[in-house]
């Protein structure tokens, strides 16, 4: 995501210059960046959680008074939203907010914008919904597929997500389980399905946020991890899909009752 903070780009003819890094302007370039994301944040999820409905009208000038922010900082911002598919802007309207079916769904700050905003359950039930249909064939792929390296760091991951599990630490658990799933997912040998490894993160992360998770992982989720594991370290496809099948299922019946109760 390109930001505009106004420094110079040095060319060859323009002979030696000084860094920048720790000097004033890198100090102004950094607080525009992080003045950029904060808007561009409350912009997407005002949309994302219909504060901003469809057929709004995004003024610009409003935009700079409103935030105190330069004319360049509202384009780059309104830019970064279009290129999500929330906003379009139209010839002697302005920049006008699109409806959900435009946004950009697998975009993962699409995705976190909705999952601050009310319809937070239905985008983690249809994350869970995807990943039910994705990772059963991501593990099977990966036991065809995957190097002797990405097998063994894949036992490694899930040896280790056992002993978090047990010990009840629940942030190494979560760090750990993101990255098994990511593995699995890029050791399919599918580029397409590796890039979905962001999706899954916004999963397992969203039910740990939203209270969804206990605090000792069940028991039996920690032996469908070491059985898929094992599965794909000796090449068994079908053993793989069955147990990864075991825990998007058990996903799903975890967060049944939360979905049934909207």
């Amino acid at each position: 995501m390109a930001h505009a903070t106004g420094l110079h780009t040095a060319t060859a003819d323009d002979g030696e210059r000084p860094s920048l890094a720790a000097g004033p302007l890198a100090v102004v370039g950094v607080k525009a960046s992080r003045r950029h994301t904060q808007i561009l944040d409350a912009l997407g999820a005002g949309i994302c959680s219909g504060e901003l409905p469809p057929s709004f009208v995004l003024n610009s000038d409003e935009l700079e008074a409103q935030y105190g922010i330069s004319r360049t900082l509202v384009r780059e911002v309104l830019r970064v939203l279009a290129s999500l598919g929330l906003v379009e802007a139209r010839r002697r309207v302005g920049t006008v907010v699109l409806p959900e079916e435009s946004w950009d769904a697998f975009n993962p700050q699409v995705i976190r914008w909705k999952l601050v905003s009310p319809a937070r359950l239905a985008q983690l039930r249809e994350l869970t919904e995807l990943r039910s249909a994705v990772e059963p064939l991501a593990a099977l792929l990966a036991a065809e597929r995957a190097g002797d390296a990405e097998r063994e760091e894949i036992v490694r991951l899930a040896a280790a997500m056992w002993a978090a599990g047990k010990t009840g630490r629940q942030q190494t658990f979560l760090e750990l389980d993101v990255s098994f799933h990511h593995r699995v997912l890029a050791a399919s040998g599918n580029r397409m399905i590796g890039k979905l490894h962001l999706l899954t993160q916004e999963v397992l992360e969203g039910r740990v946020q939203y209270g969804l998770m206990p605090q000792l992982p069940d028991h039996a989720a920690l032996e469908w991890h070491m059985d898929v594991a094992a599965a794909i370290q000796r090449g068994d496809g079908t053993a793989a899909r069955a147990g990864m099948e075991k825990i998007v299922e058990q996903s799903l019946v975890e967060m049944a009752h939360m979905w049934e109760a909207t």
